[in-house]
């Protein structure tokens, strides 16, 4: 079981918590992990990219441990929708991945809770 996540830890230890928490959790669904915090150039990242009945998925990953800020759901921004979508193309040119077809989906995981709740938004964006 994945323990909850101490508000006091800082915002670099959360988001590896948080992506590691995608991770079990894509694996146990079935997906391949291919790669973890993909950065192409200053362009931006991509925090999980994963394989899935031959579609490649590219995965922002959101961990809400306050409410604070809002519906995480809603961080995910059309400037920041435009940054993964660039670095997407920029992994696609790079490898050149072999699959039938690619989207983009969102985690949320809040970990007001515990065990953390995850919710998996496919075609986020």
């Amino acid at each position: 079981m994945t323990k909850i996540i101490n508000p006091l830890t800082s915002n670099n230890q959360i988001g590896k918590k948080g992506e590691q928490i995608a991770i079990d959790y894509l694996v146990a669904k079935g997906y391949k992990i291919i790669k973890r915090n993909f950065y192409f150039g200053k362009v931006g990242e991509i925090d999980i990219i994963a394989e899935n009945d031959n579609e490649i998925v590219f995965f922002e990953v959101k961990i809400q441990n306050t409410n604070a800020f809002g519906d995480a759901r809603f961080w995910i921004t059309p400037s920041k929708q435009k940054k993964i979508r660039k670095t997407a193309e920029g992994f696609l040119f790079v490898f050149k991945p072999k699959f039938a077809s690619y989207r983009f989906d969102a985690i949320i995981i809040n970990t007001q809770v515990n065990p953390p709740l995850i919710e998996h938004i496919e075609n986020a964006f």
